[in-house]
């Protein structure tokens, strides 16, 4: 996968008019990118130190309403806000590591990332990106750099 193809699929995805669809349009285009059958894109509010859902993919309904407001600390949505920093799961199915929440395994999702979306000039934390392969799988250097770069080109979007 090349970076700037990807960066350029995601541009072109937020290029839709309207916010929430640009924002599912962009989501479903960095979710193709990586095989993901799972993905969500949330804002965090800095008041109240809580993420809230601004798009979503694969995630199954009776979950939605868990995902629709993460605080910080909690999952691996809560976690990524609070450490700004990836936080990765090999197999959902099989964590023990606390990071993901129990109903995550509900998702069949395995391979999971989350990653900050940072303002670009000042670091601040904008939202969070993530996605989950149907497999188990150990993200590579350079799936992290090509997924942060999605995260920075959705930063001018939030």
């Amino acid at each position: 996968m090349d970076q700037s193809d990807a960066l350029r699929s995601v541009e072109g995805a937020l290029s839709n008019g309207d916010a929430a669809v640009a924002h599912q349009a962009a989501l479903e285009a960095v979710a193709r990118l990586f095989g993901a059958s799972t993905a969500t894109l949330h804002r965090v509010d800095p008041d109240s130190r809580t993420l809230h859902l601004l798009a979503s993919m694969g995630i199954p309904e009776k979950l939605l309403p868990i995902t629709r407001e993460i605080p910080f600390g909690k999952g691996m949505a809560g976690l990524c806000a609070l450490r700004l920093e990836p936080v990765t799961v090999c197999n959902l199915q099989t964590d023990g590591s606390g990071a993901a929440r129990p109903g995550a395994k509900e998702t069949g999702a395995a391979g999971a990332v989350v990653v900050p979306v940072l303002e670009p000039a000042s670091g601040r934390l904008l939202g969070t990106l993530g996605i989950g392969k149907p497999v188990e799988h150990t993200y590579t250097g350079q799936e992290f750099e090509i997924l942060s770069g999605c995260a920075r080109v959705i930063s001018k979007s939030l």
